[in-house]
């Protein structure tokens, strides 16, 4: 889930072994890496993106919005779970203002035009000189329900639709143009375009090389011969790929502890009841368990149940009705995935 690995000391002796990694590497790594980088790429091959600039201080951001006032995303320039700044997302030009003096600028800050709600990603997959086209996504980013309260650590939800056929056209947009790049730099891997639809374009926001916390337990679950498939982009070879029946649409939730996302607050080690069998996926998150068997919560994220279904609304039911089988005292949950934000577009 992190690329944070391409930065270890070690990175040079693990390639030198031909070990097949679900990652692309060296420039191919680059695409989510460095958010410059990835900008002056799509500019040199007409990709639309958002107005951005990197500055090294306050008043360099300062001077950014006197010269071109809008709201603007304040990223790290340079993408990593260890950056000193995560996103802040401002939907005005004040709301940017507040935030210039509490940021941590050692490797400055990237400032991205704030482009709206209407937020969608697609994932596919490169192997072999091709590009696969794979899921449309939607993550469910602020913690509370109505899109509101900020930008969470990780998403509170998720969606996940099969379209091989691109249908939205996030692919023919913002991956087709790349695919000489990615054979010039031996691509191979996950890529996903995170895009805001702005006058009827799409206009691309991030890539990333990852599947990621939130769609990728549902993606793999969701393909027939999911680890002969792992093992065929790994060694960058052509794929052949099938969705299993009834698989074709996924819901994701999170369970959310005392005091998330406002992670500084603390908690006891709080009892999570199970009061029914589960019939769809869970992952448990910050849970450890006692000599009896009973599970306590040890951190602000308690688990993610992932449910599929034949259509989008029998997806979210499933996913509804495993998490109500699960009690921890002031837990919650978003009550509106699927209520906004879907289908891709949708504000």
């Amino acid at each position: 889930m992190s690329i944070d690995w391409h930065q270890k000391p070690w990175t040079e002796e693990l390639l030198s072994l031909k070990t097949p990694i679900l990652s692309p590497i060296k420039d191919a790594m680059l695409l989510e890496r460095d958010r410059f980088f990835a900008r002056q790429l799509c500019h040199q091959l007409k990709i639309p993106v958002p107005i951005a600039h990197v500055v090294n201080s306050p008043e360099e951001a300062l001077d950014v919005i006197h010269r071109d006032p809008r709201p603007y995303v304040i990223k790290n320039p340079l993408c990593s779970p260890t950056s000193p700044i995560h996103t802040i997302l401002c939907e005005t030009v004040q709301d940017t203002i507040s935030w210039l003096n509490e940021i941590d600028y050692a490797e400055g800050a990237f400032l991205q035009e704030y482009m709206g709600r209407r937020e969608v990603g697609h994932i596919a997959f490169v192997s072999g000189g091709e590009i696969y086209p794979m899921v449309t996504n939607q993550e469910y980013k602020r913690a509370f329900d109505g899109n509101m309260g900020p930008v969470a650590g990780a998403p509170l939800g998720g969606l996940v639709e099969a379209d091989t056929t691109d249908k939205y056209g996030l692919v023919k947009q913002l991956m087709e143009p790349l695919l000489p790049w990615f054979r010039e730099t031996g691509f191979s891997g996950p890529v996903q375009a995170t895009a805001v639809m702005r006058e009827q374009k799409w206009h691309v926001i991030e890539y990333n090389v990852r599947t990621g916390v939130t769609t990728g337990p549902a993606l793999w679950r969701m393909l027939n011969d999911p680890v002969g498939i792992l093992l065929k982009i790994a060694r960058n070879e052509k794929l052949s790929l099938a969705f299993r029946p009834g698989y074709d649409h996924a819901c994701i939730l999170t369970l959310a502890g005392w005091g998330y996302p406002y992670t500084k607050i603390q908690a006891p080690k709080l009892e999570i009841i199970v009061n029914e069998p589960f019939d769809c996926d869970v992952w448990w998150n910050k849970v450890e368990g006692d000599e009896n068997g009973k599970l306590f919560m040890s951190g602000h994220r308690i688990a993610d149940l992932v449910a599929f279904g034949g259509s989008m609304d029998k997806a979210i039911s499933a996913a509804y009705q495993n998490i109500r089988k699960i009690y921890c005292l002031s837990s919650y949950y978003r009550l509106d995935v699927g209520k906004s934000l879907w289908p891709p577009g949708s504000e």
